[in-house]
C-alpha cells in the first residue's frame, strides 16, 4: 500500500509545484509588464514632449529671423541714391530694375517704391505700376514716422500680407515711401514636413499663420471646431483601450496630442503645435510585446520541461538548441529596437545643438524688446499731453513735449547700442559718473510712470558727489529696472511706498526698498526668464540684465525681504578711486 501511495503523492506535490510555477510566472509578467509599460509611457511622452519644444523653438527662431531680416531693407533701401533721385527728378525709368535687382539677394515678396502722393512709381511687380497707396496703413504710418513700420493686412484670398515701409527723405523732404513685402510663406511651406499641425497668432488670437490654410483668420477655439474631433463615446473608448492614459492636453481630428505654446517676441505674437502621442504608444507596445513575447516562452519551456521530464536526454538537448535559437532571435531583436533608439536619440540631440545659436538671437530680441518697454511706455504719455496741449493752444509747452520724446528716441537708440555689447566684458566707455545725477536722471524718466500711480517716493541722496567709475547710461537701465519692480510689487498695498535711499562709504551703495509682497524665491532671483509678472507684463529678464551690468561695473547686486515686509535691492559699487586703481 505505501508502494502506491508514495508516487501517487509525488504526483500530486510535482502538480502543484508545476500550477504554483506557473501561477507565480503569471503574476512576475503582469507585474512587469505593468511597471514596464508605466516607466516607458513616461519616459517616451517626455521624450515627445522635449522634442516638440525643441520643434517648437526652432520655429520661433526661423520666423523672428526671417521677421528681423526683412525689417532692415526699408532702412537700405532708403538711403539708396538711385531711387532718391528718381524720386527728386520724377525720372522712373530705371527704378524697377534697380528693385528687381535686389529682390533676388534680399529674398523678400516684393519690393515697391511710392512717391509722396502714395502713388506706385516702380515695383518688383510691374502690374502693380499706378496703383495708388494714398490711405493705405502702410504708407500713411510710413510717412508719419521716421522709423520702419510693420503693417499686416488680410488677402483676398483669405491670407495676410506682411510689409516693412519706410519713408524717403532728402534734405528735410518726405520723397516718399519703399514697400518690402516679407515672404512668411516660405516658413509655412517649412512646416509642410513635420508632422505637428501649427500655427501663429496675433496678439489678439487670430490664426495669421497656420499648416492648416482653414485655420487663419480664425481663433483657436473656432479653428479646432473646423476639424472635428470624434464622438464623446469614441473618445472614451480610445482612452480605456491603452494600458495606461496618456496626459492629454487636446483633441485634434479625434486624436489625443500634446498643445506646446511659445511666446514669440514679436507684437505680441504667439506660436502653438499639436504633436501627436501616437508614436509612444506605439513604441511603447513594442516593448510590451516582446517582453509578452518573452514571458509566454517562458510558460511554453514550464509547460514543454513538465510533459518531456521523462524524454531521453536527447530530446532533451534538442529542445534546449531550439530554446537558445529562439531565445537569440528575441534578443537581436531587442538590440536592434535599442540601437534604434539610440539613433533617433543621437539625432535629437544634434538638432539641439544646431538650434542653440538661433535660441541666443531669441533671447538677444527678448532683451531689446524688455528694454525698450520703458522709454515707449513714457513716449505715449507724453503724445497724450502733447495732444492736450494743443487742443488749448499752447504751442510752446506742446514744443516741449516734442522734444522730450525726441530725446526718448535718442536714449531708445543709446539702449539699443548698449544691449548690444551686454554680452562682451570691457571697461572702453567708462568714465567718472556721479550716481546722483544717474538717480535724478532715472527718476525723471520714470516720472510719467509714477504720476499714474498713488505711490509715495523718498530719495535721499548725499550732500557730496558719489562718483563710481563705469557707464551711466547703463546705470541708469539698473535704477529704471528695480524702480520699474518696485512699482509693480506695490500695487497691492493699501499705502504704496518706495525709497531711494544713496549712500557713500567704502562703496556706493544704492538701496531701492518697497512695502510691496516682498520675494518669494530668492535662489532664482537673478536668473534669466524667472518672472512672478502675469503674462504679457514681463518676460523675466530684467534683474539678470540689471545683475550683468552691476558686475561689469565692478560691484554687485543684493536682494533681501525687509523685516517690516516687501522687497530691498542694494547695489553696491566701488568708488571712482578704488575702481581706478583695479583698472590699471
Amino acid at each position: 500500500m505505501e508502494n502506491v501511495t508514495i508516487p501517487a503523492v509525488r504526483t500530486a506535490l510535482n502538480r502543484w509545484r508545476l500550477r504554483l510555477a506557473v501561477i507565480a510566472l503569471c503574476l512576475l509578467g503582469a507585474g512587469t509588464i505593468y511597471v514596464t509599460n508605466i516607466l516607458l509611457t513616461e519616459r517616451f511622452t517626455e521624450s515627445t514632449r522635449n522634442r516638440a519644444e525643441v520643434r517648437l523653438t526652432l520655429f520661433v527662431a526661423n520666423l523672428m529671423s526671417e521677421l528681423q531680416r526683412n525689417s532692415i531693407v526699408p532702412q537700405l533701401l532708403a538711403r539708396d541714391p538711385a531711387l532718391i533721385t528718381a524720386l527728386e527728378n520724377g525720372d522712373f525709368s530705371l527704378s524697377t530694375q534697380r528693385l528687381l535687382s535686389f529682390v533676388d539677394e534680399i529674398g523678400a515678396a516684393s519690393l515697391m517704391l511710392l512717391d509722396r502722393d502714395g502713388r506706385v512709381v516702380a515695383a518688383t511687380d510691374r502690374n502693380r505700376l499706378g496703383e495708388s497707396f494714398r490711405s493705405a496703413p502702410q504708407f500713411v504710418n510710413a510717412m508719419r514716422s521716421n522709423t520702419t513700420v510693420f503693417t499686416r493686412g488680410e488677402t483676398a484670398q483669405g491670407g495676410f500680407n506682411f510689409i516693412y515701409s519706410r519713408r524717403l527723405d532728402n534734405n528735410g523732404s518726405n520723397l516718399g515711401a519703399i514697400l518690402v513685402a516679407v515672404d512668411l510663406a516660405k516658413i509655412e511651406r517649412g512646416w509642410v514636413g513635420v508632422s505637428d499641425a501649427v500655427y501663429v497668432a496675433d496678439s489678439e488670437g487670430r490664426i495669421i499663420l497656420s499648416t492648416e490654410p482653414r485655420w487663419r483668420g480664425q481663433e483657436e477655439s473656432v479653428a479646432l471646431a473646423i476639424e472635428p474631433a470624434s464622438g464623446a463615446i469614441e473618445r472614451a473608448l480610445r482612452a480605456t483601450e491603452e494600458w495606461t492614459e496618456l496626459p492629454i492636453d487636446a483633441y485634434f481630428r479625434g486624436e489625443a496630442v500634446l498643445r506646446r505654446e511659445a511666446r514669440v517676441p514679436f507684437q505680441g505674437w504667439r506660436m502653438v503645435s499639436f504633436t501627436s502621442y501616437a508614436s509612444v504608444r506605439e513604441r511603447v507596445n513594442g516593448v510590451l510585446a516582446l517582453e509578452v513575447m518573452g514571458f509566454a516562452i517562458l510558460l511554453a519551456l514550464l509547460f514543454w520541461y513538465a510533459s518531456r521530464r521523462a524524454a531521453t536526454r536527447v530530446a532533451v538537448y534538442e529542445q534546449e538548441s531550439n530554446e537558445l535559437r529562439a531565445l537569440n532571435a528575441a534578443l537581436q531583436r531587442e538590440i536592434a529596437a535599442r540601437k534604434q533608439m539610440e539613433r533617433s536619440l543621437q539625432v535629437a540631440e544634434q538638432t539641439v545643438e544646431q538650434t542653440s545659436k538661433l535660441a541666443a538671437l531669441g533671447e538677444m530680441s527678448a532683451a531689446v524688446s524688455h528694454e525698450l518697454n520703458q522709454p515707449l511706455a513714457a513716449m505715449k504719455t507724453y503724445l497724450a499731453g502733447a495732444r492736450l496741449l494743443l487742443q488749448r493752444k499752447r504751442p510752446e509747452e506742446t514744443l516741449s513735449s516734442f522734444q522730450r520724446i525726441d530725446d526718448l528716441i535718442d536714449r531708445m537708440g543709446a539702449i539699443t547700442r548698449q544691449l548690444k555689447s551686454y554680452a562682451r566684458k570691457g571697461s572702453d566707455a567708462f568714465e567718472a559718473v556721479d550716481a546722483r545725477a544717474a538717480v535724478s536722471s532715472a527718476l525723471s524718466l520714470m516720472e510719467p510712470q509714477l504720476k499714474t500711480r498713488d505711490v509715495e517716493i523718498s530719495r535721499t541722496l548725499p550732500s557730496a558727489p558719489a562718483l563710481i567709475y563705469g557707464d551711466r547710461l547703463r546705470l541708469e537701465q539698473v535704477i529704471i529696472n528695480l524702480l520699474r519692480n518696485a512699482l509693480d510689487a506695490t500695487k497691492t498695498a493699501e499705502n504704496p511706498r518706495i525709497d531711494v535711499i544713496l549712500a557713500v562709504g567704502e562703496t556706493v551703495t544704492l538701496t531701492v526698498r518697497d512695502n510691496g509682497t516682498g520675494i518669494e524665491d530668492l535662489d532664482e532671483l537673478f536668473e534669466p526668464f524667472y518672472t512672478t509678472k502675469q503674462a504679457g507684463d514681463g518676460v523675466g529678464l530684467g534683474l539678470a540684465i540689471s545683475s550683468g551690468i552691476v558686475n561689469d561695473l565692478g560691484g554687485r547686486m543684493i536682494a533681501r525681504n525687509g523685516a517690516q515686509g516687501g522687497a530691498v535691492f542694494e547695489v553696491q559699487l566701488p568708488l571712482l578711486k578704488s575702481a581706478l586703481k583695479a583698472a590699471e
